[in-house]
């Protein structure tokens, strides 16, 4: 019988991911991306504040 016969085995490491560095450009667009992230937050937030849109009320079938 060999050692790891049966049971888990054990997941094999993946090598290590090697730093690149970024360009100006790559640094402008992330900047940009989390700028956008965090003002389409604050306008949830906003939104979140004043309540619903629509203004909801009785719904009526198109039968009479």
């Amino acid at each position: 019988m060999s050692g790891r016969q049966g049971g888990k085995l054990k997941p094999l490491k993946a090598p290590k991911k090697e730093k690149v560095e970024e360009d100006d450009e790559a640094k402008a667009f992330k900047a940009k991306q989390k700028a956008d992230a965090a003002a389409l937050k604050s306008a949830q937030e906003k939104a979140k504040q004043h309540g619903p849109l629509v203004g909801g009320g009785i719904k009526k079938s198109g039968k009479k």
